[in-house]
């Protein structure tokens, strides 16, 4: 059996931390690529290099990414709405891939046309020495710049920017082979020039596809991984009230994700306190992990294997018609039941008010009617009679 209970989104604010440093390096990346773009472009169709050229378009690639980061770490702030009741997290999710794809459209690209060339070596020319300097510059700054960024992205904890610094790491290790490549023709191995931006577009598709795959599977809603949810069941458990926790169920949003989760508690506390515990367990989790909602489903007991038996039980408007059948109206009034459905079956607690009973044999003739409702009413598996001392105007006229 299961009682399920949802809660509404925790309501989150902006960071203005986080996106005052999402802001600020990759406006820094912006001004160090179009610096690099230019020089490398002009410096490559000048000196006669292929490898140079490719790195310069690469550098281009970067200033689109840079913008779509900038547009999606904007929108990704937005608060919830009414048509984004779940945040604008995804937003940072659909930035990493179109960055992926970006970077994958463009390593192909590359691929191709350096494979023209390798297949043509009468179109290879040598390259004049300024492109090693260049290539040298673009290696240093785009070094330096990934470094710079990392430790942005990990600091406000981005996936979007670990992407986007990733990719400036793509860019020094293409530099590198683009030094290589331009020093290798400088030594007569014309080949060597082409060859190097076949490999920058071969890395630079490699990076694509491994940031296109990743974000698929995010909005794809795939869990996060088992040492992650290990760490939400063990704060679930540690909650006064869990006796344990299961189909934990869980998705990305964002940076963060949204878990759905049984937990079992005593079945006979009230509804009252079971939602109290679900909300304390629901709490622990958004205050220990990068979670944007919970949605807890509370079970009195493991419901694996009888939950089809529980729905064919009779609800309480059933019992209570078939206790009209046996008590009169006056009766009736004064009796309070609680019903638990645990192990399969239906439990009835009866508690009889003073006033219901005239004298000990009627008290006892009631008792008998009540219990032999086990034989008239299906799955009822036992009666337990209570009795109160006296009647209270406080005291609730019937136990949910």
């Amino acid at each position: 059996m299961t009682h399920s209970h949802s809660f509404d989104p925790r309501e989150e604010t902006p960071n203005a931390a986080r996106q005052a440093a999402a802001q600020r390096s990759t406006w820094v990346s912006v001004g160090v690529n179009i610096a690099l773009s230019i020089t490398q472009m002009l410096v490559g169709l000048w000196a006669g290099s292929q490898a140079l050229v490719a790195d310069a378009v690469h550098s281009l690639s970067d200033l689109v990414s840079d913008f779509v980061v900038l547009f999606a770490n904007r929108h990704s702030a937005a608060d919830a709405d009414k048509n984004h009741p779940y945040g604008h997290g995804r937003f940072e999710t659909a930035a990493s891939l179109v960055i992926g794809v970006l970077l994958l459209s463009v390593g192909v690209g590359m691929l191709w046309s350096a494979a023209h060339k390798i297949t043509d070596p009468a179109s290879i020319g040598q390259v004049h020495s300024l492109a090693l300097w260049v290539a040298g510059l673009a290696l240093v700054s785009k070094e330096l710049l990934f470094r710079y960024m990392l430790k942005i992205a990990e600091s406000v904890k981005s996936s979007m920017l670990v992407a986007n610094a990733w990719h400036a790491r793509s860019d020094a290790a293409s530099s590198l082979v683009v030094g290589v490549g331009v020093a290798g023709n400088l030594l007569g191995f014309a080949w060597l020039d082409p060859l190097a931006a076949a490999l920058v577009g071969f890395m630079i598709t490699h990076m694509g596809w491994k940031f296109s795959w990743s974000a698929l599977s995010d909005l794809m809603d795939h869990s996060l991984d088992d040492e992650e949810q290990a760490a939400i069941c063990a704060t679930l458990e540690a909650t006064p009230g869990v006796r344990s926790a299961h189909d934990l169920r869980t998705r990305r949003m964002g940076d963060l994700a949204m878990v759905d989760v049984h937990i079992l508690v005593d079945g006979r506390i009230s509804v009252s306190e079971g939602h109290y515990i679900a909300a304390n367990a629901r709490q622990r989790v958004l205050d220990a992990h990068r979670v944007l909602d919970v949605m807890v489903h509370i079970d009195p007991e493991d419901d694996s294997g009888h939950s089809r038996q529980m729905l064919a039980l009779p609800h309480r408007a059933q019992v209570e018609d078939a206790l009209a059948e046996v008590l009169d109206e006056h009766v009736r009034a004064r009796i309070s039941l609680e019903l638990h459905y645990l192990n399969g079956v239906l439990e009835l607690d009866a508690v009889l008010d003073p006033q219901a009973c005239r004298d000990a044999a009627e008290r006892e003739r009631i008792s008998r009617q009540l219990h032999a409702l086990v034989g008239q009413v299906a799955g009822l598996s036992q009666v337990r009679i209570h009795h109160t001392l006296e009647a209270s105007p406080s005291q609730p006229a019937a136990l949910r």
